[in-house]
């Protein structure tokens, strides 16, 4: 009697610390272990169920996944015994992956998903904004990698220029497209013999230093702004970002209160990884003293709930983010023009 059961293997963590979901099929004693692509926390695993607990941000897309493949192995597995032939060895290789067929859009849209579900919620919108300026130009769901060709490429940046694409911009969604190429060579969906940008270079252009002086960082931090108002609180978080040697808002909303340590702000970079510790001067005390809740995280950006690097956390740094660099404008306007 066949035995099939998705389970979360737990004896060892990947590297981002989540564990592999598979598909376990049993008989007679032997074990065969089928990985389904997907690797979750182990907090978020519904152990009685066998699924994705709905607190993941992407739970909806991988049960779905997993459930759509579970029936496929089982199907599999009664057809074989149905002819008496079943084996492990016989399932293994009827379940053996067909010559990949995808398409852009269907490769990507696996690619963006396992970064939602790895955490890497930044890249993940980095890849989907550069995917949607592609299908943009090229609106074909039936587009293939040997399609893009080095003139594709070509008339795809003409046409981001021409469509009032910065340069920068423009050389971010070329650098998307080539990565995902490379990922589906390195799977063998395209012959490496099609890679179309051997003779693309793209360029970037220097941005242009706003680093405030001396005198308006002074004019910016004592400039009297409504006591608890919005453009106060964008004044003080942008204070407090210099007065912490440009530490950057998303690591200022994930800020605990463990990270204060005799005087010091320890903390690691969320997108680097790179450890900091900095000594805390009075005027940042100030901000701190003024602004932290002693709720999960130190300041009242993110709600204690949230579940880090989810779609709906970045949403939320990024609005704020806009918000304050909304009033930081305002303020600019008052400094140099004089005008409130």
């Amino acid at each position: 009697m066949v035995q099939l059961k998705t389970i979360l293997d737990t004896r060892k963590s990947k590297s981002d610390n989540t564990y592999p979901i598979y598909y376990r099929v049993t008989e007679k004693k032997k074990v065969f272990y089928l990985y389904s692509g997907f690797s979750i926390p182990l907090t978020q695993w519904d152990e009685q169920k066998c699924i994705v607990k709905k607190a993941h941000v992407n739970a909806q897309t991988i049960n779905a996944s997993i459930s759509k493949r579970f029936f496929e192995i089982q199907k599999a597995a009664i057809e074989l015994e149905d002819e008496g032939i079943f084996s492990l060895d016989s399932l293994k290789s009827k379940l053996a992956p067909k010559p990949p067929t995808k398409t852009v859009k269907e490769f990507s849209d696996v690619v963006i998903a396992e970064m939602f579900t790895k955490g890497r919620t930044g890249n993940a919108i980095v890849y989907q904004t550069g995917v949607n300026s592609l299908f943009k130009y090229k609106p074909s769901k039936a587009l293939r990698f040997t399609d893009i060709t080095t003139s594709f490429i070509e008339k795809y940046r003409e046409w981001l220029l021409s469509n009032g694409c910065k340069i920068n911009t423009a050389g971010n969604y070329l650098r998307t497209i080539r990565a995902i190429y490379n990922k589906a060579i390195k799977l063998k969906l395209v012959d490496k013999k099609y890679y179309p940008f051997n003779d693309i270079t793209i360029k970037t252009e220097k941005t242009a230093k706003r680093a405030f002086s001396k005198e308006v960082l002074k004019n910016i931090e004592l400039l009297v702004l409504p006591v608890n108002s919005p453009i106060e609180v964008a004044r003080d978080f942008y204070m407090l970002s210099f007065y912490l040697i440009g530490i950057n808002f998303t690591d200022i909303a994930y800020l605990k209160s463990e990270n204060i340590c005799n005087g010091r702000l320890e903390y690691k970079r969320r997108k680097t990884g790179k450890k900091y510790s900095i000594k805390i001067q009075p005027q940042a005390q100030i901000l701190f003293d003024k602004y932290a809740t002693g709720d999960k995280y130190l300041f009242r950006i993110l709600p204690a709930d949230i579940i880090e690097n989810s779609l709906l956390a970045k949403r939320l740094i990024q609005q704020w983010i806009k918000t304050t660099n909304k009033y930081l404008k305002r303020i600019s306007t008052i400094i140099f023009f004089r005008v409130w």
